[in-house]
């Protein structure tokens, strides 16, 4: 289980990427975020593909597993809509909190009914430490902003990207006992990018921020998608859900690290605690192992 830890710790920091590289692309390129989601799942889906193929002979796929499939594609698919459109209406503190808080909650509820895993005394401990330390560590610094008219549909659609992420998780582990890591991240990139594909008919402004902001594109699509999911993946299958969705919470401690380092931006007291109280929660799953 230790090596599926540190596989998923590793996705988590390179997830934490993104919002840096969010960043710059809305100064740079002013792209549409809907087209950067569907960019980066139409980019990475190929190379996910091309390494499944190289790197696994087995994709033995059932019916069962193909509905599977067709399920996290779409899951994954739903986050990038949810989240994206969250942002708008809330504002990034309330989005990425309701989002990224409820994730774990949602998988170890689901784990526990349909995959039997047990919550034992230190997972739930752990779980605890990590979203009361994720919250403090994404609240802390700017709050939560102010409230807009439609920050309770916001809200909702928050927790709409918490319940999509939730599924990939646990839908994926209990794939993963019948299908190969690679071979099942590639087809369901590929799904979630078919079904985001409608989203060039809308977004403004397609060819120019393609043009303007294609290394961060190339950059998102290979490092915190098609490498981190892969790793994801791969370690998902030796960790049970509940663990895993804990040790993603190192994604918000990487982007506030990058904000720090960056933008210039502080985490304050309570953020600091917060950090400190997430690493704590990853340390005492270690120490388990």
């Amino acid at each position: 289980m230790l090596t599926g830890l540190v596989l998923i710790a590793l996705a988590a920091v390179s997830w934490g990427t993104t919002g840096a590289t969010m960043t710059l692309l809305a100064r740079h390129a002013a792209a549409d975020p809907l087209l950067v989601g569907f960019a980066r799942l139409a980019i990475a889906a190929p190379f996910l593909l091309a390494a499944a193929r190289v790197s696994t002979r087995d994709w033995r796929i059932t019916g069962r597993d193909l509905l599977a499939l067709l399920v996290m594609g779409g899951a994954m698919a739903g986050y990038q809509v949810f989240y994206f459109r969250a942002v708008m209406l809330t504002g990034v503190a309330v989005a990425a909190l309701l989002a990224i808080c409820s994730a774990p909650l949602m998988i170890a509820g689901l784990a526990t009914i349909f995959l039997r895993e047990r919550l034992t005394a230190a997972i739930g401990l752990s779980l605890a430490m990590a979203v009361a330390g994720t919250t403090l560590l994404v609240v802390g610094p700017r709050g939560l902003g102010e409230i807009t008219p439609g920050f309770a549909m916001g809200s909702a659609l928050a927790l709409g990207a918490g319940l999509s992420y939730a599924i990939y998780a646990v839908v994926g582990k209990a794939t993963l006992a019948g299908v190969a890591p690679l071979p099942l991240a590639g087809v369901t990139f590929t799904v979630a990018a078919l079904a985001l594909a409608p989203v060039l008919w809308w977004a403004p402004v397609v060819a120019e921020p393609l043009a303007k902001g294609w290394p961060l594109f190339l950059y998102l699509a290979l490092v915190p998608t098609a490498l981190a999911y892969g790793l994801y993946t791969v370690g998902l299958r030796r960790t049970p859900a509940t663990v895993a969705g804990i040790t993603t919470l190192l994604e918000p401690l990487t982007a506030s690290t990058l904000g720090v380092v960056l933008f210039g931006e502080r985490l304050g007291v309570a953020g600091t605690f917060g950090a400190v109280l997430l690493l704590a929660a990853i340390a005492l799953l270690v120490v388990r192992r």
